[in-house]
């Protein structure tokens, strides 16, 4: 008599669900939002396609969810830039070709110009990292009212974030404010990730120096004017 063959342990549902994100968080990075399907996110995560609809009732579902990670991600990547560490300036030059980090070493000499650049360089590689998905996220904001209205939700969620840590920093700045600060981040990071800004023949360093200088604006309200006059300087007409 052949011994009973064993099922295999199933899955927590958290778990299950995760591993359905994290796929299709891959895949909507790989070939975009229009360019994959429930079944192969599901296959993707090890599934039988049914099984997507046990945790998700469609892919905006899915999409949404993935994109609620990314912004935390995103945040916890500028939480890392802003902790104190030791030699962190000399590692806020790491991404820094050769031939820039003497600019950036004379223009950003303090620590705090020093956090300012660390937090601009944290957001562009976040948005390099999932230029596929940021594509798809634009698109569905225009055409997909549920997206649009959950990409407010989460930028909402950003500006209190960030108003909270302003906030421990001592410093008071207007949502408003925040808001601008939020949406010229996101564009200029998306154009460089997109190689828009390159086309344009503008250089990485003064789109960096730029979204420093207005970091700059919001840690240090009084100080910004000098510094964006200092920028300005630096990075030149390019």
């Amino acid at each position: 008599m052949s011994a009973t063959r064993k099922k295999p342990p199933a899955r927590a549902p958290e778990e299950t669900r995760s591993k359905l994100v994290e796929a299709a968080g891959k895949l909507f990075n790989s070939v975009g939002y229009f360019g994959t399907d429930s079944n192969r996110i599901a296959r993707e995560a090890g599934y039988a396609p049914g099984t997507f609809y046990v945790h998700f009732a469609d892919k905006r579902e899915i999409f949404l969810e993935v994109y609620r990670g990314w912004v935390s991600s995103e945040w916890q990547a500028i939480a890392a830039a802003i902790a104190p560490e030791k030699g962190a300036d000399a590692r806020s030059l790491e991404h820094v070709p050769e031939k820039w980090k003497p600019v950036f070493r004379k223009g950003h000499a303090t620590g705090q110009e020093s956090l300012s650049l660390r937090i601009a360089q944290a957001v562009l590689r976040h948005h390099r990292e999932w230029r596929m998905f940021r594509k798809s996220l634009r698109a569905l904001t225009v055409t997909d009212e549920r997206v649009h209205q959950a990409r407010v939700a989460q930028r909402a969620r950003q500006i209190a974030q960030t108003s909270e840590l302003l906030r421990a920093r001592g410093v008071t700045q207007t949502p408003a404010r925040i808001y601008a600060n939020l949406l010229l981040f996101e564009i200029l990071c998306d154009a460089v990730a997109d190689g828009d800004t390159a086309t344009l023949g503008l250089k990485e360093r003064d789109i960096l120096v730029r979204l420093a200088a207005d970091v700059d604006a919001l840690l240090e309200p009084g100080r910004a004017k000098p510094r964006m006059a200092r920028a300005k300087s630096r990075g030149g007409n390019g």
